[in-house]
């Protein structure tokens, strides 16, 4: 995608650092199921007049993992269409008290709590939305005491 919009200068930030190291030929490998991916990063890499890696550990990569879910949750008609999500990073904390219910008037958890209880999902639901949904449910537990 980069390449497709002409950019010359990328940051690439990863969680692998053995991708890192193997990309910027530090560590190679004999591992043959691996090498066509490696050559073909190579070959992007030539795109670019500047490209830097960046090793980000698993634990600090709570941020990358919840723009993926976003990514995943969202669908366009153009292939290449970026909707442009605005980071603003802020020197303090901030809570959130209230939650706005959805139109129907369910709380903003409620097909979190119904693919909890019962494994289904809504008739609607598209694969990604799905698959949101299965990524979101590993991080909340059924209470009794939550309404529905």
């Amino acid at each position: 995608m980069a390449v497709d919009m002409d950019i010359k200068e990328l940051l690439v930030i990863a969680d692998s650092n053995l991708l890192i190291h193997h990309v910027q030929g530090e560590w190679s490998t004999k591992n043959v199921k691996i090498l066509p991916y490696l050559h073909c990063v190579k070959e992007l890499c030539n795109k670019f007049t500047n490209i830097e890696f960046k090793h980000v550990p698993k634990i600090q990569n709570d941020f990358a993992d919840a723009l993926t879910t976003l990514s995943s949750m969202i669908q366009h008609p153009y292939k290449n269409y970026i909707v442009l999500i605005e980071v603003e990073i802020k020197d303090q904390h901030a809570y959130c008290f209230h939650v706005d219910e959805d139109p129907e008037g369910k709380p903003w958890y409620h097909d979190i709590k119904r693919f909890l209880e019962t494994r289904e999902y809504s008739e609607s639901a598209t694969n990604s939305q799905k698959r949101a949904l299965r990524k979101l449910a590993n991080h909340f537990f059924l209470h009794e005491e939550v309404p529905t």
